[in-house]
């Protein structure tokens, strides 16, 4: 039987406690454990004080480092992983790196200020799937490594390389639900009837914390063939309403539909600061409706082809969608407006032609000289045919109102209904104030609405902006403000240079400091823009919150 050498463990506890080891990482499915696992077994096995694994970039910058040995004051001190340069650049694809002494390599470089001495050294790489994914370095044992260390460190490498492919073949599944769950997610919002906005939020959202991403940002198009970020993850507020028409990979994706990675977005002058980003098409029926983008920090670890493989699915499913909802929208609109004309042709074809043939009964009995009835009677037969007209009268209102909905209710009662309607998203009652040429006007008086003469003016097209306007406003009060009072300004200045004004003014979070874009403020950009009239979001006299202005001629 071999005797094992003075110092050194029993061959056979080596090689039950190598089994162990190996056994213990082919059971670990999560990454970061079974690096540290590696390293562990690495140290405890060769006797090593210091060991560590650094997976590196291609330009041999780490980006994943768990060592062992040194303390977290010092690591501190040391600022960054080492990269792969000097006598860790030299280590092989294949065997190990031996040295009694690596500051006598001839590719030392020196240590870093504060790092502990090393003398003895043994290196090797970790191949996965043929490539190399990481360095296994071990310093400092006492005596120095030998031929029995290079058969540990090489089995438990082997054994490493099994374990992190099952361990990213794991992961790969977990992301691939993870991204199927989040498209489920985002068709449940849309064919249930969530605002377009809450959706694209939501993309984002799901998008960077599943692919951990450190910002999401959604391209959309706007006026002049521009692309601009209308959606962003929190991290990433001073991309907001950046111009992104310049940039060609966000431009190849909206365009060709044609999705990218790059490994360090620094020479793209509207992401400076970050590193790696994945760029995926929004994209259905080979129409282009957005981009999607994706960020990490600068020195992070790069999207992979699979990511961008998962993300560019994610994206289509998320687009196709918005055009699943958009179509179901539609049909609802549709329905809506059949249900609409059934209900206008029964009112007229059978309510209203009842009640004339009614009145028409009434009207005889009252007027037949071959039965004359009492003044009382006939002045309460009288009464009736006046109810029964007047009941005509309001159906054909109803019949009209039916085919064109808010064609015959007045501008100011429109607009009350939906500040009251307003309240249950608020959480409070906003206040409204009407102006005509300066006079104010109470919109309620008991139990009626004020017109102020407004309809007289204001022409039905523009009275419908105006309502969608403030709608719009307020929606996005309750979204984004986080405030406890909402103003609502309805304003209305007759003559030649007549016009409307509108404004929502909150006190709320206030106005981003980057350019602010949002696709509910651009419809209401779109609507100014079309009306000959102007649209602002303004920080109010105040300096709290947010001030909404929206002005257009009166026809």
């Amino acid at each position: 039987m071999r005797q094992a050498a003075a110092g050194s463990r029993p061959q056979d506890d080596v090689a039950s406690a190598l089994l162990s080891a190996i056994l213990d990482m082919a059971g670990d499915l999560d990454a970061r454990s079974l690096l540290e696992r590696f390293v562990a077994a690495s140290t405890g096995l060769t006797g090593a004080r210091y060991g560590a694994i650094n997976i590196v970039d291609a330009n041999g910058a780490s980006v994943e480092f768990v060592q062992s040995g040194i303390t977290d004051s010092v690591v501190g001190l040391l600022g960054h992983p080492p990269h792969a340069w000097g006598v860790l650049g030299v280590i092989p694809d294949e065997g190990v790196l031996r040295l009694d002494d690596l500051t006598q390599h001839p590719a030392f470089r020196g240590l870093p200020p504060g790092h502990p001495p090393m003398g003895s050294f043994l290196g090797a790489a970790v191949r996965v799937r043929g490539e190399r994914f990481g360095t296994l370095y071990l310093s400092e044992k006492e005596g120095g490594f030998g031929p029995d260390d290079e058969a540990v460190v090489l089995s438990l490498a082997a054994a490493a390389a099994v374990a992190v492919r099952n361990s990213q073949s794991y992961a790969l599944e977990v992301r691939r639900h993870q991204w199927l769950t989040a498209a489920q997610e985002i068709a449940t919002m849309l064919l249930e009837g969530a605002d377009a906005e809450d959706v694209l939020e939501r993309v984002a959202a799901a998008a960077a914390q599943v692919a951990d991403a450190d910002v999401a940002a959604i391209v959309l198009p706007g006026a002049d063939d521009e692309l601009l970020v209308e959606i962003v993850t929190p991290a990433g507020r001073s991309l907001l309403g950046a111009d992104m028409s310049t940039e060609g990979r966000v431009r190849a994706a909206f365009d060709d539909g044609t999705g990218c990675l790059v490994a360090d977005t620094g020479d793209s002058p509207a992401l400076v600061g970050y590193g790696p980003s994945l760029f995926a098409p929004l994209h259905a029926h080979g129409e282009g409706m957005g981009v999607l983008v994706l960020l990490r920090r600068a020195g992070a670890a790069p999207f992979t082809e699979e990511d961008l493989h998962l993300a560019q699915s994610f994206a289509r499913q998320a687009a196709l969608a918005f055009v699943l909802g958009e179509a179901q929208r539609l049909r609802g609109h549709a329905a809506v407006r059949d249900e609409r004309t059934r209900i206008a042709r029964d009112l007229h074809d059978l309510a209203i032609q009842q009640l004339f043939a009614a009145g028409m009964q009434v009207e005889a009995l009252r007027t037949d000289p071959s039965g004359p009835v009492s003044a009382e009677a006939a002045q309460v037969l009288e009464q009736v045919v006046g109810h029964v007209d007047a009941g005509i009268r309001q159906i054909r209102v109803i019949v009209r109102t039916l085919d064109d909905p808010g064609a015959t209710i007045p501008l100011v009662e429109r607009v009350v209904a939906e500040v009251e309607l307003a309240r249950s998203s608020l959480g409070f009652a906003p206040h409204l104030s009407v102006h005509v040429d300066g006079v104010s006007v109470d919109p309620i008086a008991g139990d009626r609405v004020v017109t102020g003469g407004i309809d007289e003016v204001v022409a039905p097209g523009r009275a419908n902006n105006v309502v969608a306007v403030v709608r719009e406003g307020l929606s996005n009060v309750a979204r984004h403000a986080r405030s406890h009072a909402v103003s609502v300004r309805l304003s209305v200045t007759t003559g030649e240079a007549g016009q409307v004004v509108v404004e929502v003014e909150d006190d709320g979070v206030g106005v981003p400091p980057a350019r602010t874009r949002s696709s509910g403020t651009r419809n209401l950009a779109q609507r100014a823009e079309e009306s000959g009239g102007s649209f602002a979001l303004l920080r109010p006299a105040s300096g709290r919150g947010a001030l909404l202005r929206w002005s257009a001629p009166l026809d």
